[in-house]
């Protein structure tokens, strides 16, 4: 099993939790940075995640370095299962979530309060993505 599939399998673990802005425990709730943060400390990364966020946000630069602090590498190409992906649904708002190949993600769902499993659509407007790096192959 592939880092990634690690990733997304630990984030499908967490589908029905509840949603809670700033949440990073499982048990009373997780956001979309706390998803990412849970699965990816749950598959045995450190990971330092970002403080006084608010659910609209004009910038986020200030925060992507904590991507690569937490072992995740830009990605480009087609999307693999366990990509990390950041997508901007609406003015001021950014919004994290866990591809599982190209076909569905798992995220922190405000609107729905909880994590949830849905289709990736074409349509969503991409900022960044991020991938666990590969182990290297031995000769």
């Amino acid at each position: 099993m592939t880092e990634g599939e690690r990733l997304a399998a630990a984030a499908a673990s967490l589908i029905g939790v509840p949603f809670r802005l700033y949440g990073r425990d499982p048990a009373t709730g997780l956001d979309c940075i706390g998803l990412a943060v849970c699965c990816l400390s749950q598959i045995g990364y450190q990971v330092e995640a970002p403080a006084g966020y608010r659910l609209r946000n004009a910038s986020i630069g200030h925060w992507l370095h904590l991507a690569e602090r937490a072992s995740l590498r830009p990605a480009s190409g087609e999307i693999l299962t366990g990509d990390v992906i950041l997508t901007k649904p609406g003015p001021a708002q950014n919004h994290l979530a866990i591809a599982e190949g190209d076909h569905s993600i798992i995220h922190a769902h405000a609107g729905l309060r909880r994590v949830v499993r849905q289709p990736l659509f074409s349509n969503l407007t991409l900022v960044a993505r991020w991938r666990l790096p590969l182990p290297a192959k031995d000769n």
